[in-house]
Formats: structure tokens, C-alpha cells, sequence
């Protein structure tokens, strides 16, 4: 688990190919605590694998081919900037929301509005309308937001206002028409729509239908 609260960035060192996928080497510009073998570090949202001990500052991830295809980490070349944030633990403060680490879908940035304040529109992934919820969560790239305005007709869009904090410690500043981002959608709306799907016959919610353990 994560807070979607970004403490450090890194830039990719190198992205390999390999039998089974790829090999994403990331060289964080800081970092505190252990970092060791088997932990959950997420990339951009991603919840991901330390595959080996950091060599030279280096940390090594492997991701397969899926991962690659399903994400926005497809897009990354040597020197790109990337959000990291190490697994939550009981005492972590949770300062954003939960966060899992399994991304959703990517979303393509339409605007970016930067005077006065900050707002970032951005297009919503194919199935993910009903789980952007105005004054609700998403999380960006990792970074844990609120959602500040949705497209009220068919939801085909979002938006999120930036503050300050949030453009000095992380890249998203550098967003731009085009780009394309990593999506979560809050656990709590995504469970709650799971069960309703559940619930809902042809007609709608079966009359007198339970989910398990309600």
C-alpha cells in the first residue's frame, strides 16, 4: 500500500529488454530508509519490484510485458524523470488516501491551465467515468489528488487543480497537451461499483439480492 504522497524522483538509467519483459533501472536523486531486494517501491504509480540490491545508486525493477503495454511506463526513455514512493507501513502518516499501486488505465492530457490557479485537464480512460467522482480521489502518476470537476454529460473528462507543494515536489508541472499519465481510481469507489455491478441484474439491482457478508 501507498499514501500518494511523492518524497522522492529519479530519473530512468536505462530500460532493458529481457527474457520475461523488461528491466527498468531508476536512480533516485535521494533516498531514506532500506531499500532491499523483494521490497514494493511504486514508479509513477506503479506498484513494482526491487529485483536486486542498488548498485551505484541504481535501483533495478522488472516488469512484464503487460505492465509495459497496460501503463504510461511503455512511454519511458533513458533521462526521464519518474515519481517514487516506498510501500506504506502501519506508522506511515497517511497524508493522501490508500493507493495499491495497480493502475486503472492511462489518461492523455487535454489542457493545462497554469495562470492564476493551476488546473490540469485530462481525458478519462474507457471505464473509469463512473469512478471519477467530483471533490473525490484519484491518483496521477502516483500523486494522490482531488478530482476538482468532471465532465457532468458523459464523463469523458477530469480535471485536478495543482497547488504549489505539489508542482515544486513533483514533475507534474511539466505536463503538457499530450501526455500521457497513470491512472488509479479510489479503492473505495472502485469496490462500491464492483458490488453494485454484482448486484445488478438485466433489469437493475435483483430484488433482494446481498453481497456476500452484507
Amino acid at each position: 500500500m501507498f499514501t500518494g504522497l511523492i518524497h522522492h524522483l529519479g530519473r530512468v538509467d536505462a530500460v532493458e529488454p529481457t527474457p520475461t519483459g523488461v528491466r527498468l533501472r531508476v536512480r533516485p536523486d535521494a533516498w531514506e530508509g532500506p531499500a532491499a531486494p523483494g521490497d514494493s517501491i511504486a514508479i509513477d504509480g506503479v506498484c513494482l519490484t526491487l529485483a536486486e540490491p542498488p548498485v551505484g545508486g541504481v535501483f533495478a525493477f522488472d516488469a512484464i510485458p503487460e505492465t509495459m503495454r497496460m501503463t504510461a511506463l511503455g512511454d519511458l526513455t533513458p533521462g526521464d524523470r519518474v515519481h517514487m514512493e516506498a510501500s506504506a507501513t502501519p506508522t506511515t502518516l497517511l497524508g493522501g488516501h490508500i493507493v495499491q499501486g495497480h493502475v486503472d488505465g492511462v489518461a492523455e492530457v487535454i489542457s493545462v491551465v497554469s495562470e492564476g490557479e493551476w488546473r490540469v485537464r485530462l481525458r478519462t480512460p474507457s471505464g473509469l467515468e463512473a469512478l471519477m467522482v467530483p471533490k473525490g480521489s484519484v491518483t496521477l502518476a502516483g500523486v494522490s489528488l482531488t478530482i476538482a470537476a468532471v465532465d457532468a454529460g458523459r464523463g469523458s473528462w477530469f480535471e485536478v487543480a495543482l497547488i504549489p507543494t505539489t508542482l515544486e515536489k513533483t514533475k507534474l508541472g511539466d505536463w503538457k497537451p499530450g501526455t500521457r499519465v497513470n491512472v488509479e481510481s479510489d479503492v473505495i469507489a472502485r469496490t462500491v461499483a464492483h458490488q453494485l455491478r454484482f448486484l445488478a441484474g438485466p433489469g437493475g439491482v435483483r430484488p433482494g439480492a446481498r453481497a456476500g457478508g452484507m
